[in-house]
């Protein structure tokens, strides 16, 4: 609350220099930073201890978006080893829960000695999710049962009543609209105060932006004002 923030940027780029830099340039307005290591063509592992120094200079977090999907064994080899390292370096990763409960008591046997904290997929901004109803009913069940180490959910809305569940939103622009992937865009007004999550994720409007530290300061304005405007009420 110290920086009055409740933005998560997407660091969606394909050089480690290229996220480093970006975090460099953000860290001041965000409260989280979002990564897809998998997507980087030249990392090393300095990369984790460099944005580890980031994340320490300006306070924020790093989260890892693998979305795991797989059984708890495997999930916790993936998640501790590796070329990434993720439980090394990254404060919060993100799973699927396809597999069940396994795959949280597998990830929690990696995570939760290096007090990191796991967010599970609720909901997805994307067009034609499968992502919902009962399935996501159960998800919120899984965190619920596992809070000592699930701190939440990738949603679109607030699924859980619990505050300690944190829940987190990507598609997020400040004009609402599509992208030809299918990719729903929602403004930060109607994410945090009609749909009451309470961490933005965006990335392109961002990230493209010419000056990513000016876009990021809007953002975060935005998003911090629907906040304090929906405690308002």
């Amino acid at each position: 609350s110290e920086k009055k923030t409740n933005l998560s940027v997407a660091a969606d780029m394909l050089t480690c220099a290229e996220v480093l830099a970006l975090a460099d340039s953000v860290g001041p307005h965000v409260c989280v930073l979002k990564t897809h290591v998998d997507v980087l063509d030249d990392f090393t592992p300095e990369f984790g201890t460099a944005l580890l120094k980031l994340a320490d200079k300006h306070n924020f977090l790093i989260f890892e978006d693998r979305k795991f999907a797989d059984i708890g064994n495997t999930v916790a080899m993936q998640y501790a080893g590796g070329v990434y390292k993720i439980a090394d370096w990254s404060h919060i990763t993100n799973a699927h829960t396809v597999p069940g409960p396994g795959i949280i008591d597998g990830l929690a046997t990696v995570g939760l000695p290096k007090g990191r904290g796991l967010l599970l997929l609720g909901e997805m901004s994307s067009a034609g999710t499968l992502a919902a109803g009962d399935y996501t009913k159960k998800t919120v069940e899984m965190a619920e049962a596992r809070s000592d180490f699930c701190m939440g959910f990738i949603s679109t809305s607030r699924l859980s009543e619990d505050p300690a569940m944190i829940h987190m939103t990507p598609g997020v622009q400040l004009e609402q609209g599509t992208d030809a992937l299918g990719q729903r865009y929602l403004t930060p007004e109607v994410v945090l105060g009609e749909r009451t999550s309470d961490v933005i994720i965006v990335g392109r409007g961002i990230y493209k932006a010419k000056d990513p530290a000016a876009a990021a300061l809007e953002y975060k304005t935005r998003a911090w004002a629907a906040y304090e405007a929906r405690l308002a009420k």
